[in-house]
């Protein structure tokens, strides 16, 4: 074999072994970077997985947490019941401030005796030419049941007590207004007096407003001295209505010491909280309008005297 042919084939063999050699590197290219896309791959699908995981137990703790979330609550109302609103004041009372009243009382109208009631009396002591004296009692009882939406009951008796006093506080001509609390009846209590002037004679109005427990006691008293008859002390009246009230308020007592108490665990006395249905929200709008009519009673009975 001449020189010249061994070039050539050795020549040959080179450029084989170069376009050999590129050949192995495109495909040497291709699997390099398949492994990396392999690989993250198989990391989202891991990623993914864990993810789903993580949601699906943090849905199953929401689920298990409000399942185990209690109902709501609302401490039970001390009072389930009321008295008969014409037996909460004794004889020897009532001969004291309405005289000439007679033994009953005029019941007002209710549609749920347990929840609101009250009573009215009127006395006209006539002397003839020398005038005559006139008297005019009413007790109104409102209670409040517990409630989960509204409240506690002693908290909604206190509002209703607020608003009660409030009313009073704001009369129509009242002069004189003079307003003080009242110890030892109820858990709180509040007097209100003022002067109304009318053609017949100068009135002098006593309000005592008292809470006990989730019942509130509203008890106005005037009197009036007509044809020419002196006019009444206040402050005996008032002394004469507060002690009215208190006595009320001791009926409420007496009436569930029985078997009038609610189910649980009842405030006591002062120490319930101040800020405190018996009735429901429509059973504290319906015991307003019947307030108003005691109120509108008191000022037709005065006028006809």
């Amino acid at each position: 074999m001449s020189e010249g042919t061994m070039q050539r084939r050795a020549q040959r063999d080179q450029r084989a072994q170069r376009a050999r050699r590129t050949e192995r590197l495109p495909r040497a290219l291709v699997c390099a970077v398949a492994v990396p896309v392999l690989l993250a791959a198989a990391g989202c699908s891991s990623d993914s997985g864990s993810g789903s995981g993580d949601e699906g137990g943090k849905a199953a703790k929401s689920t298990a947490s409000a399942s185990a979330s209690p109902s709501p609550t609302v401490r039970p109302a001390a009072y389930a019941k009321l008295p008969e609103p014409c037996e909460v004041l004794s004889e020897d009372t009532l001969g004291d401030l309405v005289p000439k009243a007679g033994k009953s009382g005029k019941e007002g109208t209710s549609d749920d005796t347990s929840a609101r009631g009250s009573c009215s009396w009127s006395s006209l002591d006539d002397n003839g030419v020398k005038g005559s004296q006139f008297r005019w009692l009413n007790v109104s009882l409102l209670r409040f049941e517990s409630d989960v939406t509204r409240g506690a009951g002693d908290e909604l008796a206190h509002e209703y007590y607020t608003k009660q006093v409030q009313d009073a506080q704001a009369a129509e001509g009242a002069q004189k207004l003079k307003t003080e609390p009242v110890a030892g009846t109820g858990d709180e209590a509040t007097a209100v007096r003022y002067d109304l002037k009318k053609k017949d004679g100068t009135f002098k109005q006593q309000t005592v407003v008292a809470r006990v427990e989730n019942v509130v006691v509203t008890l106005d008293y005037n009197g009036a001295g007509l044809a020419g008859d002196k006019t009444p002390d206040a402050d005996d009246l008032m002394k004469d209505a507060r002690e009215a009230a208190k006595e009320a308020v001791a009926a409420v007592v007496d009436a569930n010491d029985a078997d009038g108490k609610a189910s649980g665990s009842p405030s006591t006395g002062a120490s319930a909280a101040k800020g405190s249905a018996g009735a429901s929200g429509d059973t504290a709008e319906a015991d307003d309008s019947d307030d108003g009519k005691s109120r509108s009673s008191s000022k037709s009975t005065t006028k006809k005297s």
